[in-house]
């Protein structure tokens, strides 16, 4: 250290040994950075292929049925033609349907802006409720609606709010399965949360929910179920926050769970 005539430090003379101490310590956080950097990108690739093979399970047995059902009636003597093209057409619907779902979780996992329709918010209920009608029959669960008439369009994108609805049945089914059969019931309500915001619930009768997990239900991998990968309500969440709405759970009476999501009303422009 320098010093002046009165003996005041007036500087520090770096050594050589300073100088690469301190390139060795900037060269160790480059690579920390680095190294903190590609784990991140694995991790992100990772929650993307899992998002992915989440959620086009759903439309793969749906069409793995469909096969099943082509194949029977075309082997029937007569064979029921009518019956199997039908089947054919839902299989290309939902090979139409996982193309779409793995186009959006991708843009999801970029941040991009989702790709927005005007929506009839009921007609999107009620396709998703046609899509799970075997779901429910086969699992025995009666199901009840209440949608409320004239309510107006939203701005949102299709597809991803149907998989949002659907999630959300597909997990209060899962929910009810250790029910007795008599007291499976699910509802699927719509209606106005506020002035601006529309909203969406999805009532199951099923095992509840555990207060000190609530709010971790919507973070990626954490799940209750056994086989389950934890990533349905995180999607959902990224889905409903992407359209400026909010989701959240509570505790049903008597028992079970509701989920409420809500998107907002924007006036659509006569042009439109």
């Amino acid at each position: 250290m320098k010093r002046d005539e009165r003996g005041q430090p007036v500087g520090i003379v770096e050594t050589s040994n300073d100088i690469t101490a301190r390139r060795q310590a900037q060269e160790a956080l480059r690579d920390t950075q680095e190294d903190l950097a590609r784990v991140n990108r694995v991790m992100l690739l990772s929650e993307l292929t899992s998002s992915i093979a989440h959620e086009v399970k759903q439309p793969l047995s749906a069409i793995s049925t469909s096969v099943g059902a082509a194949t029977r009636w075309l082997i029937t003597v007569p064979p029921h033609l009518d019956e199997a093209n039908a089947a054919l057409g839902r299989i290309a619907r939902d090979c139409q349907r996982a193309s779409e779902i793995i186009s959006r979780v991708s843009a999801l996992a970029k941040k991009e802006v989702p790709h927005k329709d005007q929506l009839d918010i009921n007609a999107t209920i009620r396709e998703v409720i046609a899509m799970t009608d075997d779901v429910l029959q086969r699992n025995h669960v009666v199901l009840r609606t209440g949608l409320l008439s004239g309510l107006p369009v939203v701005t949102a994108d299709r597809v991803q709010v149907q998989q949002v609805i659907l999630n959300l049945i597909t997990n209060a089914v899962e929910a009810m399965k250790g029910e007795a059969e008599d007291r499976r019931e699910l509802t699927v309500n719509s209606g106005w949360d506020d002035e601006t915001d529309l909203f969406v619930e999805v009532k199951d009768s099923g095992t509840g929910l555990d207060p000190a997990h609530i709010d971790q239900l919507f973070e990626s991998f954490h799940t209750t179920k056994s086989g389950g990968m934890g990533l349905g309500l995180a999607i959902s969440r990224s889905i409903v926050k992407a359209h400026d709405g909010r989701i959240w759970a509570a505790p049903n009476q008597p028992c079970g769970a509701v989920f409420r999501f809500t998107l907002p009303v924007r006036k659509v422009s006569s042009a439109a």
